[in-house]
Protein backbone atom coordinates (compact mmCIF):
# COMPACT_ATOMS: atom_id res chain seq x y z
CA UNK A 1 0.00 0.00 0.00
CA UNK A 2 1.36 3.41 -0.95
CA UNK A 3 1.24 6.20 1.64
CA UNK A 4 1.28 9.86 0.66
CA UNK A 5 3.32 12.44 2.47
CA UNK A 6 1.47 15.17 4.37
CA UNK A 7 0.61 18.37 2.58
CA UNK A 8 2.82 21.41 3.01
CA UNK A 9 1.98 25.00 2.19
CA UNK A 10 5.52 26.20 1.65
CA UNK A 11 8.50 24.51 0.06
CA UNK A 12 10.77 23.48 2.97
CA UNK A 13 14.51 23.51 3.17
CA UNK A 14 15.89 21.31 0.32
CA UNK A 15 17.60 18.93 2.74
CA UNK A 16 14.44 18.55 4.83
CA UNK A 17 12.37 18.08 1.70
CA UNK A 18 14.77 15.43 0.41
CA UNK A 19 14.29 13.42 3.58
CA UNK A 20 10.50 13.71 3.39
CA UNK A 21 10.50 12.38 -0.18
CA UNK A 22 11.85 8.99 0.92
CA UNK A 23 8.25 7.77 1.25
CA UNK A 24 7.87 7.86 -2.55
CA UNK A 25 10.98 5.79 -3.27
CA UNK A 26 9.12 2.52 -3.66
CA UNK A 27 8.30 1.19 -7.13
CA UNK A 28 5.29 -1.01 -7.80
CA UNK A 29 6.31 -4.05 -9.87
CA UNK A 30 2.89 -4.50 -11.47
CA UNK A 31 2.73 -0.84 -12.43
CA UNK A 32 6.29 -0.94 -13.79
CA UNK A 33 5.59 -3.97 -15.98
CA UNK A 34 2.44 -2.31 -17.27
CA UNK A 35 4.35 0.87 -18.09
CA UNK A 36 6.98 -1.16 -19.95
CA UNK A 37 4.42 -3.10 -21.99
CA UNK A 38 2.35 -0.04 -22.89
CA UNK A 39 5.53 1.61 -24.19
CA UNK A 40 7.31 -1.23 -25.99
CA UNK A 41 4.31 -2.82 -27.73
CA UNK A 42 3.08 0.38 -29.46
CA UNK A 43 6.66 1.17 -30.53
CA UNK A 44 6.97 -2.22 -32.24
CA UNK A 45 3.51 -1.81 -33.81
CA UNK A 46 4.41 1.62 -35.20
CA UNK A 47 7.68 0.29 -36.59
CA UNK A 48 5.85 -2.51 -38.43
CA UNK A 49 3.17 -0.09 -39.66
CA UNK A 50 5.85 2.25 -41.06
CA UNK A 51 7.45 -0.63 -42.92
CA UNK A 52 4.09 -1.86 -44.25
CA UNK A 53 3.17 1.62 -45.47
CA UNK A 54 6.33 2.07 -47.57
CA UNK A 55 4.63 0.64 -50.64
CA UNK A 56 1.76 3.12 -50.33
CA UNK A 57 4.11 6.10 -50.15
CA UNK A 58 6.95 7.02 -47.85
CA UNK A 59 5.50 10.32 -46.68
CA UNK A 60 2.43 8.55 -45.30
CA UNK A 61 4.54 6.26 -43.16
CA UNK A 62 6.91 9.06 -42.22
CA UNK A 63 4.17 10.71 -40.18
CA UNK A 64 4.23 7.63 -37.95
CA UNK A 65 7.84 8.45 -37.06
CA UNK A 66 6.54 11.22 -34.77
CA UNK A 67 4.63 8.95 -32.34
CA UNK A 68 7.33 6.31 -32.91
CA UNK A 69 9.95 8.76 -31.64
CA UNK A 70 7.69 9.60 -28.71
CA UNK A 71 7.49 5.97 -27.63
CA UNK A 72 11.25 5.56 -28.10
CA UNK A 73 11.84 8.58 -25.84
CA UNK A 74 9.50 7.03 -23.28
CA UNK A 75 11.43 3.75 -23.52
CA UNK A 76 14.63 5.68 -22.83
CA UNK A 77 13.00 7.18 -19.73
CA UNK A 78 12.32 3.67 -18.47
CA UNK A 79 15.99 2.85 -19.04
CA UNK A 80 16.76 6.07 -17.17
CA UNK A 81 14.76 4.92 -14.15
CA UNK A 82 16.40 1.50 -14.31
CA UNK A 83 19.74 3.29 -14.15
CA UNK A 84 18.64 4.88 -10.87
CA UNK A 85 17.36 1.48 -9.62
CA UNK A 86 13.94 3.08 -9.24
CA UNK A 87 11.84 1.17 -11.78
CA UNK A 88 11.82 -2.25 -10.08
CA UNK A 89 12.42 -3.14 -6.42
CA UNK A 90 15.12 -5.59 -7.48
CA UNK A 91 18.51 -4.21 -8.59
CA UNK A 92 19.17 -7.08 -11.02
CA UNK A 93 15.77 -6.57 -12.69
CA UNK A 94 16.55 -2.88 -13.17
CA UNK A 95 19.95 -3.63 -14.67
CA UNK A 96 18.90 -6.33 -17.11
CA UNK A 97 15.78 -4.54 -18.31
CA UNK A 98 17.92 -1.42 -18.74
CA UNK A 99 20.52 -3.36 -20.74
CA UNK A 100 17.90 -4.81 -23.08
CA UNK A 101 16.31 -1.41 -23.63
CA UNK A 102 19.75 0.12 -24.31
CA UNK A 103 19.98 -1.85 -27.55
CA UNK A 104 16.96 0.04 -28.88
CA UNK A 105 17.95 3.44 -27.48
CA UNK A 106 21.55 3.06 -28.76
CA UNK A 107 22.75 4.03 -25.29
CA UNK A 108 25.01 1.48 -23.51
CA UNK A 109 23.40 1.00 -20.14
CA UNK A 110 26.30 0.55 -17.72
CA UNK A 111 28.37 3.24 -19.40
CA UNK A 112 25.49 5.71 -19.39
CA UNK A 113 24.45 4.85 -15.82
CA UNK A 114 27.93 5.71 -14.56
CA UNK A 115 28.19 9.02 -16.42
CA UNK A 116 24.63 9.96 -15.43
CA UNK A 117 25.40 9.25 -11.77
CA UNK A 118 28.35 11.64 -12.05
CA UNK A 119 26.00 14.22 -13.56
CA UNK A 120 23.64 13.92 -10.59
CA UNK A 121 26.51 14.13 -8.12
CA UNK A 122 27.98 17.30 -9.63
CA UNK A 123 25.13 19.17 -11.35
CA UNK A 124 25.48 22.91 -10.84
CA UNK A 125 29.09 22.69 -9.58
CA UNK A 126 31.33 25.01 -11.60
CA UNK A 127 34.44 23.00 -10.69
CA UNK A 128 32.96 19.68 -11.81
CA UNK A 129 31.59 20.41 -15.26
CA UNK A 130 32.13 18.19 -18.27
CA UNK A 131 30.56 14.79 -17.61
CA UNK A 132 26.96 14.11 -18.54
CA UNK A 133 26.00 17.75 -18.96
CA UNK A 134 25.72 20.53 -21.53
CA UNK A 135 29.03 22.41 -21.77
CA UNK A 136 28.43 25.79 -20.16
CA UNK A 137 30.98 28.59 -19.81
CA UNK A 138 30.80 31.57 -17.51
CA UNK A 139 30.91 35.06 -19.02
CA UNK A 140 34.46 35.59 -17.79
CA UNK A 141 35.62 32.23 -19.12
CA UNK A 142 34.16 32.99 -22.55
CA UNK A 143 35.76 36.43 -22.65
CA UNK A 144 39.15 34.89 -21.76
CA UNK A 145 38.99 32.44 -24.68
CA UNK A 146 40.81 32.94 -27.98
CA UNK A 147 38.70 33.96 -31.02
CA UNK A 148 38.86 30.38 -32.32
CA UNK A 149 37.72 28.95 -28.98
CA UNK A 150 34.86 31.46 -28.85
CA UNK A 151 33.77 30.45 -32.35
CA UNK A 152 33.83 26.77 -31.39
CA UNK A 153 31.63 27.47 -28.36
CA UNK A 154 29.22 29.55 -30.44
CA UNK A 155 28.95 26.73 -32.98
CA UNK A 156 28.44 24.15 -30.24
CA UNK A 157 25.66 26.26 -28.77
CA UNK A 158 23.95 26.94 -32.11
CA UNK A 159 20.47 25.32 -32.22
CA UNK A 160 21.23 23.45 -35.46
CA UNK A 161 24.25 21.82 -33.83
CA UNK A 162 22.77 21.43 -30.34
CA UNK A 163 19.47 19.88 -31.40
CA UNK A 164 20.21 18.55 -34.90
CA UNK A 165 23.76 17.47 -35.66
CA UNK A 166 24.74 16.98 -32.03
CA UNK A 167 22.06 14.42 -31.05
CA UNK A 168 22.74 12.37 -34.20
CA UNK A 169 26.47 12.33 -33.41
CA UNK A 170 25.85 11.52 -29.73
CA UNK A 171 23.60 8.51 -30.26
CA UNK A 172 25.03 7.12 -33.49
CA UNK A 173 28.76 7.72 -32.92
CA UNK A 174 29.79 8.91 -29.46
CA UNK A 175 27.87 6.25 -27.54
CA UNK A 176 29.66 3.53 -29.48
CA UNK A 177 33.03 4.25 -27.78
CA UNK A 178 33.08 5.48 -24.13
CA UNK A 179 36.28 7.50 -24.33
CA UNK A 180 35.10 9.87 -21.63
CA UNK A 181 35.26 7.07 -19.02
CA UNK A 182 38.58 5.45 -19.91
CA UNK A 183 39.66 5.69 -16.27
CA UNK A 184 36.51 3.90 -15.17
CA UNK A 185 38.01 0.49 -15.85
CA UNK A 186 36.79 -2.17 -18.22
CA UNK A 187 33.07 -2.08 -17.32
CA UNK A 188 32.11 0.93 -19.50
CA UNK A 189 33.90 -0.67 -22.44
CA UNK A 190 32.27 -4.06 -21.90
CA UNK A 191 28.90 -2.31 -21.70
CA UNK A 192 29.51 -0.36 -24.91
CA UNK A 193 30.92 -3.27 -26.89
CA UNK A 194 28.18 -5.67 -25.77
CA UNK A 195 25.52 -3.11 -26.68
CA UNK A 196 27.18 -2.52 -30.06
CA UNK A 197 27.22 -6.26 -30.75
CA UNK A 198 23.53 -6.57 -29.88
CA UNK A 199 22.66 -3.54 -32.04
CA UNK A 200 24.54 -5.03 -35.01
CA UNK A 201 22.85 -8.41 -34.54
CA UNK A 202 19.39 -6.83 -34.37
CA UNK A 203 20.07 -4.58 -37.36
CA UNK A 204 21.41 -7.48 -39.44
CA UNK A 205 18.32 -9.55 -38.62
CA UNK A 206 16.00 -6.67 -39.59
CA UNK A 207 17.93 -6.00 -42.79
CA UNK A 208 17.78 -9.70 -43.69
CA UNK A 209 13.98 -9.63 -43.24
CA UNK A 210 13.07 -6.34 -44.98
CA UNK A 211 16.23 -5.16 -46.76
CA UNK A 212 18.69 -2.35 -45.96
CA UNK A 213 16.72 0.39 -47.72
CA UNK A 214 13.47 -0.32 -45.90
CA UNK A 215 15.29 -0.71 -42.59
CA UNK A 216 16.94 2.70 -42.88
CA UNK A 217 13.77 4.41 -44.11
CA UNK A 218 11.95 3.22 -40.99
CA UNK A 219 14.62 3.29 -38.31
CA UNK A 220 16.53 6.49 -39.08
CA UNK A 221 13.61 8.96 -38.81
CA UNK A 222 12.50 7.48 -35.48
CA UNK A 223 16.04 7.43 -34.08
CA UNK A 224 17.03 10.92 -35.21
CA UNK A 225 13.81 12.55 -34.06
CA UNK A 226 13.93 10.77 -30.70
CA UNK A 227 17.58 11.79 -30.26
CA UNK A 228 16.75 15.46 -30.84
CA UNK A 229 13.80 15.31 -28.45
CA UNK A 230 15.96 13.63 -25.83
CA UNK A 231 18.71 16.24 -26.05
CA UNK A 232 16.14 19.05 -25.94
CA UNK A 233 14.62 17.61 -22.75
CA UNK A 234 18.02 17.25 -21.11
CA UNK A 235 18.95 20.76 -22.21
CA UNK A 236 15.89 22.53 -20.86
CA UNK A 237 16.08 20.68 -17.54
CA UNK A 238 19.18 22.66 -16.55
CA UNK A 239 19.58 25.46 -19.12
CA UNK A 240 17.03 28.03 -18.00
CA UNK A 241 17.47 31.59 -16.82
CA UNK A 242 17.05 31.11 -13.08
CA UNK A 243 19.06 27.91 -12.81
CA UNK A 244 21.82 27.58 -10.21
CA UNK A 245 25.59 27.28 -10.54
CA UNK A 246 28.01 27.56 -7.64
CA UNK A 247 31.71 27.21 -7.00
CA UNK A 248 32.73 24.17 -5.02
CA UNK A 249 32.99 25.95 -1.66
CA UNK A 250 29.37 27.16 -1.89
CA UNK A 251 27.88 24.19 -3.71
CA UNK A 252 25.27 22.07 -1.95
CA UNK A 253 23.73 18.96 -3.50
CA UNK A 254 20.15 19.51 -2.21
CA UNK A 255 20.22 23.21 -3.14
CA UNK A 256 21.64 22.54 -6.62
CA UNK A 257 19.19 19.70 -7.19
CA UNK A 258 16.09 21.69 -6.30
CA UNK A 259 17.01 25.07 -7.75
CA UNK A 260 19.39 24.05 -10.54
CA UNK A 261 16.81 21.82 -12.24
CA UNK A 262 13.60 22.98 -13.85
CA UNK A 263 10.00 21.92 -13.53
CA UNK A 264 9.15 21.60 -17.22
CA UNK A 265 5.39 21.87 -17.01
CA UNK A 266 4.34 20.23 -20.27
CA UNK A 267 0.83 19.51 -21.58
CA UNK A 268 -0.62 16.19 -20.44
CA UNK A 269 0.12 14.18 -23.58
CA UNK A 270 3.74 15.33 -23.66
CA UNK A 271 4.11 14.62 -19.94
CA UNK A 272 3.03 11.04 -20.64
CA UNK A 273 5.42 10.53 -23.55
CA UNK A 274 8.30 12.03 -21.60
CA UNK A 275 7.47 9.99 -18.49
CA UNK A 276 7.25 13.01 -16.18
CA UNK A 277 10.95 13.79 -16.68
CA UNK A 278 9.91 17.44 -16.63
CA UNK A 279 9.48 17.16 -12.85
CA UNK A 280 13.23 17.30 -12.87
CA UNK A 281 13.83 19.30 -9.71
CA UNK A 282 12.14 16.57 -7.68
CA UNK A 283 13.94 13.86 -9.63
CA UNK A 284 17.35 15.39 -8.91
CA UNK A 285 16.49 15.83 -5.27
CA UNK A 286 15.42 12.19 -4.92
CA UNK A 287 16.40 10.15 -7.97
CA UNK A 288 15.07 6.91 -6.49
CA UNK A 289 11.44 7.95 -7.07
CA UNK A 290 9.85 6.09 -10.02
CA UNK A 291 8.70 8.48 -12.72
CA UNK A 292 5.07 7.45 -12.33
CA UNK A 293 5.13 8.62 -8.69
CA UNK A 294 6.49 12.10 -9.40
CA UNK A 295 2.97 13.57 -9.91
CA UNK A 296 2.16 12.36 -6.38
CA UNK A 297 5.00 14.51 -5.05
CA UNK A 298 3.62 17.62 -6.76
CA UNK A 299 0.13 16.79 -5.51
CA UNK A 300 1.27 16.41 -1.91
CA UNK A 301 3.79 19.28 -2.03
CA UNK A 302 1.99 21.96 -4.09
CA UNK A 303 4.65 24.58 -3.36
CA UNK A 304 7.02 22.61 -5.60
CA UNK A 305 4.85 23.26 -8.66
CA UNK A 306 6.21 26.80 -9.08
CA UNK A 307 9.85 26.04 -8.23
CA UNK A 308 11.83 26.45 -11.45
CA UNK A 309 8.62 26.19 -13.47
CA UNK A 310 8.87 26.50 -17.25
CA UNK A 311 6.01 26.26 -19.71
CA UNK A 312 6.51 24.93 -23.22
CA UNK A 313 6.52 28.47 -24.64
CA UNK A 314 8.88 29.79 -21.99
CA UNK A 315 11.31 26.95 -22.60
CA UNK A 316 11.82 28.02 -26.22
CA UNK A 317 13.38 31.25 -24.99
CA UNK A 318 16.09 29.31 -23.14
CA UNK A 319 17.85 28.48 -26.41
CA UNK A 320 19.49 31.91 -26.47
CA UNK A 321 20.79 31.58 -22.88
CA UNK A 322 24.34 30.31 -23.27
CA UNK A 323 26.60 31.79 -20.57
CA UNK A 324 26.48 31.82 -16.78
CA UNK A 325 26.85 35.35 -15.43
CA UNK A 326 28.39 35.04 -11.97
CA UNK A 327 27.56 38.65 -11.11
CA UNK A 328 23.89 38.51 -12.13
CA UNK A 329 23.65 34.84 -11.06
CA UNK A 330 21.68 33.76 -14.07
CA UNK A 331 22.16 32.50 -17.60
CA UNK A 332 22.51 35.21 -20.22
CA UNK A 333 22.70 35.42 -24.00
CA UNK A 334 25.66 36.54 -26.10
CA UNK A 335 23.76 39.78 -26.77
CA UNK A 336 23.30 40.47 -23.06
CA UNK A 337 27.00 39.83 -22.49
CA UNK A 338 27.95 42.33 -25.17
CA UNK A 339 25.49 44.91 -23.84
CA UNK A 340 26.90 44.57 -20.32
CA UNK A 341 30.45 44.88 -21.63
Amino acid sequence: MQHAAPNVDLAPDPQTLRQSLAVYRKPNTTRSVRELVMTAVPLVAIWIAMWASLEAGYWIGLLLAIPGAGFLVRLFMIQHDCGHSSFFPNRAANDWVGRVISVFTLTPYDFWRRSHALHHASSGNLERRGIGDIDTLTVREFQARTPWQRLRYRLYRHPIVMFGIGPAYLFLVQHRLPFGLMRGGWRPWISAMATNAAIIALAVAAIWLIGPRNFLLVQLPITLLAASIGVWLFYVQHQFEETLWEHDENWSFPEAALHGSSHYDLPGVLRWFTANIGVHHVHHLSSGIPYYRLPEVLRDHPALVDVGRLTLWESLKSVRLVLWDEDKRRLVSFREMRAAA
